[in-house]
C-alpha cells in the first residue's frame, strides 16, 4: 500500500485540509511555499494517465475550492497548480495527486524550463500530437 493510500486511511497522520467521499487534501510534508498542499483522490490511481475522467473532476474540482480558499486565507502573488506524471516528470509518489502551491514574489521556488526556441518543427510536432 502507498504512503498517500496510508494517510487516507489514517495509518500515517497528517494534516488534512480537506475531506469528502472521494477526495483528501493534506499539507504537503515539505512544504514548497507556505499553504503547500496535496489532493488527492482516496481511490489508488498511479497518475493522470490512469485515472477515470469522473474521478479526475472530482480532484479537480477539490483542487478549485482549495486554491480559492488559500487564495483567499493566505494571500499570495499567484498559485501553482501542478501534476507530475511518472517519475521523469518529478512524481515520487506513485498515487495520482496535484499540488497547490501558493507563491510569493520574493520566493526562491523556480521551475526551470530551458529555452528551446526553434529546437522542434513545429508541424512535426503537431502531426504527431495529434495522431
Amino acid at each position: 500500500m502507498c504512503i498517500f493510500c496510508k494517510i487516507i486511511n489514517n495509518e500515517i497522520p497528517s494534516k488534512k485540509v480537506y475531506e469528502d467521499d472521494d477526495v483528501v487534501a493534506i499539507l504537503d510534508i515539505s512544504q514548497a511555499g507556505y499553504g503547500h498542499t496535496l489532493v488527492m483522490p482516496k481511490k489508488h490511481y498511479e497518475n493522470i494517465l490512469e485515472i477515470p475522467d469522473n474521478e479526475y473532476s472530482k480532484v479537480m474540482s477539490a483542487v478549485k475550492k482549495l486554491s480559492e480558499k488559500i487564495n483567499k486565507n493566505v494571500k499570495p502573488d499567484g498559485i501553482n497548480v501542478i501534476n507530475n506524471t511518472n517519475e521523469a516528470a518529478g512524481q515520487t509518489v506513485m498515487h495520482y495527486h496535484v499540488h497547490i502551491i501558493p507563491r510569493f514574489k520574493d520566493d526562491d521556488i523556480r521551475f526551470i524550463t530551458p529555452d528551446h526556441q526553434n529546437k522542434y518543427d513545429l508541424d512535426e510536432v503537431l502531426k504527431k500530437v495529434c495522431e
